[in-house]
């Protein structure tokens, strides 16, 4: 079952005339991994700010299934910085994002309180932002966007501003959250190695207006991933159409 689908999604900046995508359709099941790679500005990260509401579509329609519900949030949003505000603790930057929904003060606390035990940070709820690691401040982040409950997690390169082993770390976290929490993410990066690592589902964005190059599905468990010989010849494939940027409707497994 799907939660999100994209129909014929059209964007352009304001006093552009170049779209930056345009007839995008896209779905995103249920609890599936989804990463969008691309060049630097083929409009990844314009896509994700759409499905955020960040900004609106000029064309096509971003629909959510399922019904709304004011305890909730259908979308958050994940940074590549952590985006906490400096004056308030850790626990107080997670109930950042539970302000303004229908929620008593025990019901907050409780989903505050399973963030962070599900992101390894229990121990850090009284810290402040400065007292914080790299990874840790992105935990933090990826904790305030699941305490609202989403339907889908959107993550625009978050582990981009980190240090390689953090990065590493960090992604073998949010394998081990995500499955534990069993939400749809759509996560944006450059870095295929990372998306391949990561997803279920990898797309390329090539071209002007952006459109998907190639698709790879991927059934192989993570902890063989690493050094596959099978996914290094994907992540060949999926470089190739980077590079290439033509539409190429290979099956993938």
């Amino acid at each position: 079952m799907s939660v999100i689908r994209i129909q014929n999604l059209g964007y352009r900046y304001p006093n552009s005339e170049n779209w930056v995508v345009q007839d995008l359709t896209l779905e995103v099941a249920a609890g599936e991994f989804l990463a969008i790679v691309g060049g630097s500005g083929v409009g990844k990260s314009t896509i994700l700010r759409v499905i955020a509401g960040l900004i609106e579509p000029q064309a096509g329609s971003v629909e959510f299934t399922g019904k709304a519900d004011q305890s909730r949030r259908r979308r958050a949003m994940v940074f590549q910085d952590g985006r906490l505000m400096p004056w308030r603790r850790v626990s107080d930057n997670v109930n950042l994002g539970l302000e303004g929904l229908v929620l008593s003060k025990e019901q907050k606390q409780e989903r505050i309180t399973s963030v962070l035990e599900l992101t390894g940070l229990a121990e850090f709820a009284d810290r402040w932002p400065h007292q914080l690691s790299g990874g840790q401040v992105q935990r933090v982040g990826i904790a305030r966007a699941l305490a609202v409950e989403p339907d889908i997690l959107l993550m625009d390169e978050p582990f981009s501003a980190v240090d390689a082993m953090t990065r590493l770390h960090l992604q073998k976290e949010l394998v081990r959250i995500w499955q534990a929490s069993g939400k749809a993410v759509v996560f944006v990066t450059h870095d295929i190695d990372e998306a391949t690592y990561l997803a279920d589902r990898v797309i390329v964005l090539g071209g002007q207006p952006a459109k998907i190059v190639r698709e790879e599905r991927f059934a192989m468990d993570r902890e063989l991933r690493r050094d596959s010989l099978e996914l290094t010849g994907m992540s060949d494939r999926l470089t190739a159409a980077l590079t290439d940027g033509t539409v190429d409707d290979g099956a993938g497994i």
